[in-house]
Parts: structure tokens; C-alpha cells; sequence
């Protein structure tokens, strides 16, 4: 065996790593409870697999074809910095629209620290 076929193999093992992280993600967004654990579970480990994916396919035509993608590299770039903001932001957006917690949850970390609005079907003023 060569070290070419050795590359080779690491490379097709990070992309079967990939697609097993990304049903792991696809199972905790079904399973998990609110927006909140959801959002996690989207950008912790769909982030995860997506780049471990895109990273044995770099590895792989590397090692087979002597071929280098600045297409690969970008797209393993953006997605490492985009994705967890992306999830951060949607989650902020979720909590600042009083999506409620659920009943598991056992304190809300940032109710001291950010303002919630009030729901406007609430007219006594209760949250």
C-alpha cells in the first residue's frame, strides 16, 4: 500500500465521518426540544460535518489527482466563519421574539442581561 492509497483512505475516512456527523445533526434538530437546543444542534455539528466533509474531499482529489481546489478551501472557509454566526444570530433572534424555553430548560441566562419586549397580547403587563 502507498502512501497515495493511505492519503487516499484518510481522505474517503473524513467524508464517512462527515455523513455521520450530519445525521447525528439531523437527529438532534428532530429530537431536540426548542429553537434554542435545535440551533445547536445545526451549527455545532452540521458546521462539524460539512467541514470534516469538505476537508476529505480536498484530501482525497489532492491525493488521487494531484488537483488542488481554491473552491474547496473557500468553501471550507466560509462555512467555518459564517455557520456559527449564522446560528448565534438566529438564536438571538429567537429569544428577542419571546420563543419561549422548554419546560426542561432550568434558567434563563439571559434574562438579566437583555431586555425581552413585552408581548403585545399581554395587556397587563405579566411575562
Amino acid at each position: 500500500m502507498s502512501i497515495r492509497e493511505i492519503i487516499e483512505f484518510a481522505g474517503a475516512l473524513l467524508i464517512l465521518i462527515g455523513s455521520v456527523m450530519a445525521v447525528i445533526s439531523a437527529i438532534g434538530i428532530l429530537r431536540l426540544p426548542d429553537v434554542y437546543t435545535r440551533s445547536h444542534a445545526a451549527t455545532k455539528s452540521s458546521t462539524l460535518a460539512v467541514l470534516l466533509s469538505l476537508t476529505g474531499t480536498f484530501i482525497y482529489f489532492w491525493a488521487s489527482e494531484d488537483f488542488i481546489s481554491v473552491r474547496l478551501l473557500l468553501g471550507i472557509t466560509f462555512v467555518f466563519l459564517t455557520a456559527p454566526v449564522a446560528g448565534h444570530l438566529i438564536t438571538r433572534a429567537a429569544y428577542r421574539s419571546n420563543v419561549k424555553l422548554s419546560e426542561s430548560s432550568t434558567e434563563d441566562a439571559l434574562k438579566d442581561v437583555i431586555a425581552r419586549p413585552q408581548n403585545p397580547d399581554n395587556k397587563s403587563g405579566d411575562s
